[in-house]
């Protein structure tokens, strides 16, 4: 019995981290449009603030991802999965968004539609395990 608890409990998911109010409100301080970038005094700095940017993007990254492959349930066929307005939708927002932050809306874009390309993969085979066709 103990050996089956044990068992189950290995094959179980970690569970998911939830990104921390504190974070997302601070985030959204620093990210402020009005603000200008910060100026480094050294590679050590920038570093350190890449890896601090890092630690709250990477769950948001994830969250995203977890919505997108839930979408896949309702979504009326695997083609049906990508809507091209939807991605022009989501990629001139973000452009726009960029702009607002001084960034290369360009380079954004770059990095959204990747985003969506492997994610819209994911999708479908979500789409296929759920709807077994």
């Amino acid at each position: 019995m103990a050996k089956v608890k044990a068992k189950k409990a290995a094959n179980k998911a970690p569970p998911k981290k939830a990104l921390p109010n504190k974070a997302v409100i601070k985030t959204r301080k620093t990210l402020d449009s009005k603000q200008s970038p910060r100026n480094f005094k050294t590679l050590a700095e920038v570093r350190r603030e890449i890896d601090r940017l890092d630690d709250v993007i990477v769950p948001l990254i994830c969250q995203r991802y977890h919505a997108v492959t839930q979408a896949a349930q309702f979504k009326p066929s695997v083609k049906g999965v990508v809507v091209k307005s939807r991605v022009e939708e989501i990629v001139s927002r973000v452009r726009r968004m960029a702009k607002s932050f001084s960034a290369n809306p360009d380079a954004i874009e770059t990095v959204y539609r990747s985003m969506i390309n492997v994610y819209t993969k994911d999708e479908q085979r979500n789409w296929r395990k759920i709807h077994k066709r």
